[in-house]
C-alpha cells in the first residue's frame, strides 16, 4: 500500500475525538476514537490539557491499531494530515507556552458584557463563545493573566501548533475567533484597529494581531509534522516526521466540506452535542444577535445559527431507559437502543401529544439564556407514550435552531438544499424527517453523515495533496470527492411540518418556565 496516498483527518469533538484515514478514492479505510466529556469546574466548561493530550494520543493509537489489523503494514506515514476541533473558545498562552487559564470552551456563556460591547463597536454580531469575546471579557474582569498573553488560540489551532510548530489557523476557524474580511481572507483590519484602540489605555505589551494565529485558506501550506509532533501523536514511535498539514479548521467548516455545502445557497445542519446550521450567502445581512457571520474553509461568507444544546438531553434519557431495561435482566446494545427509540418517534403524534421539553444543559444564546436547566413538561391531558416522548425530545433538539433559521428566512436568504450530518442523523430516516419538518425543505444525508467532521478534515488534507494547485476547493469537492457519492433525500409530510409548527409555538410560550427554573434551581 502507498501510505503517501492516504489522508488523515482528526477532530476533537465535544464527546468524542475521532480520527479517519481515507484513501486516494476518498473512501474511509480506518478509524479511531476516544470518548470524553467536558466538565463544569468553578463555573467554567472545560477540558484539561492532560485530557486533551491523552485523548488525542489514544485516538491515534486506536486508528493505528485498526489500520494495521486491516492491512499488512505499519502506519509510519501518510500523505497529509489535518486537525479540526469544536470551534471558538479561549486558550491563552504565555511566552514559554504555558496555558494561562483553563481552556474555556464554546459552551460557556460568561461573556455577555464583552459580546454586547464588541457587537456595538464593530457593527457586527460577536457571539459569547467567540475567542475575542472571551479575551475582552477577561480584560473587563481584570484577570491577572491578561497582561502576560503571548498567544491566543482555539483548540484546533493549539493541536496544529503542537504538531507542526506553526501558529496558523484555517480561515473558517479564524472566523470564529475574530471577524474575517472575505475579500482579503484575513482578520478585518478596521475591526482590529477598533479593538486595539479600545484596550490601548490598559498598558498591555501586546496588540491583537500579535497574539492571534495567522490565517490560511484551504489548500495553502500550513506546515509539516515535526519530530516532536510525531513523537507526541504516536507514542509507539512509528510515525515519521515531515508529513504536510492542511490549515486546521473548526467542526463547522469540516461539516460543510463533508456535505459538499460550500457553494452559495447550500447549507448543512450539524447535530450532535450542539447543533448549528451553516448557509452560504451572497448578500450582506443585517446584524442579528442570533446569527453568526463566519466563512467556509475557502473564505466565502456563511450565515451560522449556532445552538449550544442538542443531543445531551436525548443521551441522558436514552441512558436511563437502558438502565431500566437492565433492571429486568436484559442487555441491549447502545446502537440498538438508540435505533429503536429514534424509530419510535416516527409513530408519535406530530405535535408530540402535548409533551414539551427544554434540552438546555448550558446557556443558549439564541434564546438569550446564560444558563440552562433541562426540563420535561406535560399537562394532565398530554399523551405520555414512549413514541410521543421520543418525538418530543427530537423536536426539542431542533426548536432553538428553527428560531434562528426563521430570522434568515425573513432576511430573504435562499436555500437550495440542506444536508444533515452528525449523530442525530445516524438512525436512517428519523433525523432527516424531523429536520425537514422544522425547515420545510428536503433534507439529504450522505453515506458519511454520522462521521462528518473528521471525514471532512481528511478531505481537506487530501485537497492539500492535489496535483493541480489551480483547482478550487469547490471544484475538488464537486468533481472529485462527491462525483459518485450516494445520498438519500427525505421530505417531511405536510402533517409533520404543521405538527412542528404547533410544537414550536408551545415551546416559545413556555420559555418563561425555563427562565424561572434557572432563577429557582
Amino acid at each position: 500500500m502507498d501510505l503517501k496516498a492516504l489522508s488523515l483527518g482528526i477532530e476533537l469533538g465535544s464527546t468524542r475525538i475521532k480520527a479517519v484515514l481515507i484513501d486516494e478514492n476518498f473512501a474511509q479505510i480506518a478509524q479511531g476514537s476516544f470518548e470524553w466529556e467536558n466538565k463544569l469546574l468553578n463555573g467554567i466548561w472545560t477540558y484539561s490539557l492532560d485530557e486533551i493530550h491523552e485523548g488525542l494520543q489514544k485516538c491515534y493509537a486506536d486508528l493505528k491499531k485498526d489500520f494495521e489489523a486491516r492491512f499488512p503494514c505499519k502506519l509510519t506515514t501518510v500523505g497529509a494530515i489535518g486537525v479540526s476541533a469544536m470551534m471558538h473558545g479561549y486558550m491563552p498562552f504565555d511566552e514559554t507556552g504555558e496555558l494561562l487559564c483553563p481552556f474555556r470552551t464554546w459552551r460557556n456563556t460568561i461573556t455577555g458584557e464583552a459580546a454586547a460591547e464588541l457587537t456595538d463597536l464593530f457593527g457586527f454580531n460577536i457571539p459569547q463563545r467567540w475567542s475575542i469575546a472571551h479575551l475582552y471579557q477577561a480584560v473587563l474582569n481584570g484577570e491577572e493573566h491578561v497582561p502576560r498573553i503571548y498567544r491566543l488560540c482555539t483548540l484546533a489551532a493549539y493541536i496544529h501548533w503542537k504538531l507542526t510548530g506553526k501558529f496558523v489557523v484555517g480561515v473558517g476557524e479564524a472566523s470564529g475567533m475574530f471577524p474575517i474580511n472575505s475579500d482579503t481572507m484575513q482578520y478585518d483590519e478596521e475591526m482590529v484597529r477598533k479593538f486595539d484602540l479600545l484596550i490601548s489605555g490598559r498598558g498591555f505589551a501586546w496588540d491583537l494581531k500579535q497574539v492571534l494565529p495567522s490565517v490560511a485558506v484551504a489548500g495553502e501550506d500550513a506546515g509539516q509534522l515535526t519530530d516532536e509532533g510525531a513523537a507526541f501523536l504516536d507514542i509507539s514511535g512509528d510515525l515519521e516526521a515531515g508529513v504536510p498539514f492542511a490549515p486546521c479548521e473548526g467542526d463547522a467548516g469540516t461539516g460543510m466540506v463533508a456535505t459538499n455545502s460550500i457553494t452559495v445557497q447550500t447549507g448543512n445542519v450539524s447535530a450532535g452535542t450542539s447543533d448549528f446550521a451553516m448557509i452560504v450567502v451572497d448578500k450582506k445581512l443585517n446584524v442579528h444577535r442570533e446569527i453568526d457571520m463566519v466563512t467556509t474553509p475557502d473564505g466565502k461568507p456563511v450565515a451560522m445559527v449556532h445552538c449550544n444544546n442538542c443531543t445531551s438531553d436525548i443521551n441522558a434519557w436514552v441512558e436511563m431507559i437502558g438502565q431500566a431495561i437492565s433492571v429486568f435482566g436484559y442487555e441491549v446494545s447502545k446502537n440498538d437502543l438508540y435505533t429503536k427509540l429514534f424509530e419510535c418517534a416516527l409513530e408519535g403524534d406530530v405535535d408530540c401529544g402535548g409533551l414539551l421539553s427544554f434540552n438546555y444543559y448550558s446557556g443558549e444564546g439564541v434564546t438569550d439564556l446564560d444558563e440552562g436547566r433541562p426540563i420535561f413538561l406535560r399537562t394532565a391531558s398530554s399523551k405520555l407514550t414512549i413514541q410521543n416522548f421520543m418525538r418530543n425530545h427530537l423536536l426539542s433538539a431542533l426548536a432553538t435552531l428553527k428560531i434562528g433559521l426563521d430570522i434568515l428566512q425573513k432576511e430573504g436568504v435562499q436555500i437550495r438544499k440542506i444536508y444533515g450530518h452528525g449523530g442525530y442523523f445516524k438512525t436512517p430516516i428519523v433525523g432527516q424527517r424531523m429536520l425537514s419538518a422544522a425547515v420545510g425543505t428536503p433534507v439529504s444525508v450522505m453515506e458519511t453523515a454520522a462521521e462528518g467532521g473528521p471525514y471532512g478534515m481528511a478531505v481537506l488534507a487530501a485537497f492539500e495533496m492535489r496535483d493541480d494547485k489551480t483547482v478550487t476547493l469547490e471544484q475538488f469537492l464537486e468533481e472529485k470527492v462527491f462525483a459518485d457519492c450516494n445520498e438519500s433525500t427525505i421530505m417531511a409530510t405536510d402533517a409533520d411540518i404543521a405538527g412542528f409548527s404547533v410544537y414550536l409555538s408551545r415551546y416559545k410560550r413556555a420559555l418563561p418556565v425555563e427562565k424561572e427554573a434557572i432563577a429557582s434551581l
